[in-house]
């Protein structure tokens, strides 16, 4: 992505964090509880708990649960990019294990390397509490007509 590209905002869609967590409420992020933080003009942040639910038998951050947190932020970053009637699903990912982590928070952070009219790249760090990486990954996404759109569990 060029310099001027990176610096532009991308997303369409105006939902806050606040937004997108009450979207995932009964879902896969609740259940092991991801929570979105932050959105930028070209970034989306969550962070990650790392306990019982995001960890192996032996204590240490579950690569899975990494993977997890990297797709969800790669695809609801690609999809606050998007018109209605448009949705994104993940195509490829994968992910480097770096550092092993046994408890507190983990932080992700997606970034756009390319937004196109039918598929996206996205980067995702994702950290720490003392701004270490853990894991690096990288998504891409189909951009797909809508079949259905997001609707609230309440």
């Amino acid at each position: 992505m060029n310099p001027t590209a990176a610096s532009r905002p991308i997303f369409v869609k105006q939902w806050t964090p606040a937004n997108i967590n009450e979207l995932h409420e009964n879902s896969l992020c609740s259940l092991i509880g991801i929570e979105f933080l932050e959105r930028g003009e070209n970034f989306l942040s969550a962070r990650m708990p790392v306990d019982r639910r995001t960890t192996q038998p032996v204590g240490i951050l579950h690569g899975g649960a990494s993977v997890t947190l990297a797709e969800t932020l790669g695809s609801v970053a690609a999809w606050l990019c998007l018109d209605e009637g448009e949705n994104a699903v993940g195509l490829d990912i994968n992910a480097n294990h770096i550092r092993a982590v046994s408890s507190g928070w983990v932080y992700g952070t997606a970034r756009p390397a390319h937004v196109g009219r039918t598929t996206h790249v996205w980067t995702i760090d994702i950290v720490d509490e003392q701004q270490r990486l853990v894991c690096t990954s990288r998504i891409t996404i189909a951009i797909v007509p809508s079949r259905r759109e997001p609707k609230f569990d309440r």
